[in-house]
């Protein structure tokens, strides 16, 4: 099994270059933490990965900003526990919650835009934004 990690958040990595195969993180761990977003593609070669990571690059401190994790999957021919989960088909995306709910599930590459105003009505985003607010009072 051969994931890519790209944490934005949680471990300040970038992609590419200090992107690094791993084992996928159990979504457990992350819930409550981070807002995974998951990238599932049949190859590391598909445009589609390429255009996606070009757009969370382009605006890599907005993701930050939310507690974003990106999870990447490029082998569907291992059976791996987030495909068993959520059985996607060819290129798909995943917005997870810190609940670790599926919020959003598209089959094209989304901006970031898209990701940022979807988290930021998130009820839990809402009480994040209230507390910065007050801390900055």
């Amino acid at each position: 099994m051969k994931y890519i990690l790209l944490t934005l958040a949680v471990f300040g990595l970038t992609w590419p270059a200090a992107a690094t195969d791993v084992s996928a993180p159990s979504l457990a761990d992350l819930k409550w933490v981070s807002r995974p977003i998951v990238i599932f593609a049949d190859s590391p070669a598909d445009p589609r990965l390429a255009q996606q990571i070009a757009n969370f690059e382009a605006r890599q401190t907005d993701l930050d900003d939310r507690d974003v994790v990106v999870i990447v999957d490029t082998d569907p021919s291992t059976l791996s526990e987030l495909r068993r989960k959520f059985r996607p088909r060819d290129f798909t995306i995943l917005v997870i919650g810190k609940d670790g709910e599926v919020k959003y599930r598209k089959p094209n590459p989304i901006t970031v835009r898209e990701v940022t105003r979807l988290i930021d009505r998130m009820p839990l985003r809402q009480q994040e934004i209230e507390a910065q607010r007050a801390l900055s009072q």
